[in-house]
């Protein structure tokens, strides 16, 4: 099925507002994706739990529209 790559920065930006947000499409497929996220969210967070507030935010679509999501997440 696939997620566009604004649907994902979108959803991203709902629960981290402050979040500077860099997807690359790896395939070419809305399928497999590389995404850089930085945010003062993540301050004090395990790398674990920042990913997992990523995921969070995809309310699910992770592992269902989306097949792979590769993340590398940092604080502001």
């Amino acid at each position: 099925m696939g997620l566009k790559k604004e649907e994902i920065e979108n959803l991203i930006k709902e629960s981290m507002p402050d979040a500077d947000i860099n997807i690359v499409d790896l395939a070419g497929d809305n399928n497999h994706y590389s995404a850089t996220i930085k945010s003062k969210v993540f301050a004090g967070k395990s790398k674990i739990d920042q990913h997992k507030m990523v995921y969070s935010a995809l309310k699910g679509k992770m592992g269902n529209d989306l097949h792979a999501l590769s993340l590398t997440t940092k604080e502001k």
